[in-house]
């Protein structure tokens, strides 16, 4: 039986000429921080609505740079969500300071305001909202919560390129909005990317300097928790390439993702709850009751499938909270019971339909 994976480069690229992109870096000979990146920076920053972009090695880092670009450091309380694999729980670790989960939206599964609000009240420094899935969570509620108490919000916008809601995109909202261009993202390069978008002067120069050592001028270094975070040219002119493409790929990832929802809509599985411009289907993720039996079924009618995310950030062994197992319910009841599909713009019309019999032959 022919399988589906759960994501295929080949398909996703099979359409884009990345080879002359790769040449004309080879041409050029200047292989960092040039005239590609440049004009990716530029590009994308006018794709997502905003006056700027840089381009960065990882999304790690832009999570990184963005929490110190907006003054969180040292022993500072972090506010974010619990179930988005600790990318940005790892951010937050490394500049030192303090992670405060809470509880998710059952129906996004995206950062609540209504749990927001209480942990606002108490004190935190900066808040991390990620649009899980390629969902956009409840962002222009929570930035206007944000406003109340004068906290900046940092849009985790690695699974939404293109994502959008009232004419404004992912990271468009908040103070500032971070990207990763892993091979596997709606914008995919060759290797590790990453980068930053913002409206706000102040923070592109920050982020600017901190992504070289942060160096004011060349070896003089003007910016405490500088790195080397450089996007390099080749990554950056791949991803002009493959930028033409986002919104007819994100189109497609809808449509199989709609496809999905009139499927499964009698069966005992919780599906997104959105197919509109506000969701890419970065991944197309059910909830079901047994988790590991479902999966086993699909392996055997040769459907792929993947656990996006199975242990929340508060229970994670290698950093042990004073919040154990039961302190967020929504988040841990989501973690046990989310299985991803395979949804990707190479996906065929009939790899779509073994999926939907495997998925209902499991689901019985």
């Amino acid at each position: 039986m022919t399988t589906v994976p759960l994501f295929s480069t080949v398909g996703v690229t099979a359409t884009v000429d990345l080879a002359s992109a790769v040449q004309r870096v080879m041409d050029s000979h200047w292989y960092i921080l040039g005239k590609e990146v440049s004009e990716f920076e530029r590009e994308f920053a006018e794709y997502c609505g905003v006056p700027y972009c840089v381009g960065l090695a990882n999304g790690t880092d832009a999570l990184e740079l963005a929490l110190r670009s907006v003054g969180a450091g040292e022993g500072d309380r972090v506010v974010l969500a619990a179930n988005a694999g600790f990318y940005g729980s790892t951010a937050v670790r490394i500049i030192g300071a303090v992670p405060v989960y809470t509880d998710v939206d059952p129906q996004t599964l995206t950062l609540a305001p209504t749990a927001l609000r209480k942990v606002l009240e108490k004190g935190v420094k900066a808040i991390i909202v990620t649009h899980l899935y390629g969902q956009l969570a409840d962002v222009t509620t929570i930035v206007d919560l944000a406003a109340e108490f004068d906290v900046p919000v940092i849009e985790d916008c690695a699974q939404a390129h293109g994502a959008a809601r009232g004419g404004r995109r992912a990271g468009a909202f908040g103070h500032v909005g971070c990207f990763s261009f892993y091979p596997t993202k709606n914008l995919g390069a060759l290797g590790d990317g990453g980068a930053v978008i913002t409206s706000r002067a102040e923070i592109a120069a920050r982020v600017r300097r901190l992504r070289q050592y942060g160096w004011g001028a060349k070896y003089h270094v003007e910016a405490p928790g500088g790195r080397n975070s450089r996007l390099d040219e080749i990554q950056a002119a791949v991803l002009r390439a493959k930028l033409r493409h986002l919104d007819a790929w994100n189109a497609r990832r809808r449509a199989v993702a709609r496809s999905y929802n009139e499927a499964f809509v009698e069966l005992p599985a919780r599906f997104p709850p959105s197919t509109g411009e506000d969701y890419v289907a970065h991944l197309y993720v059910l909830r079901v009751a047994n988790r590991a039996r479902f999966r086993k079924v699909l392996n055997e009618r040769g459907v792929a499938s993947d656990v996006h995310y199975p242990v929340p950030d508060h229970l994670q062994p290698g950093y042990p909270c004073e919040d154990g197992k039961g302190a967020l319910p929504v988040t841990e009841a989501a973690c046990d019971s989310v299985v991803s599909l395979p949804c990707f713009p190479g996906i065929k019309d009939e790899q779509v339909e073994q999926v939907i019999e495997a998925v209902k032959l499991a689901a019985q």
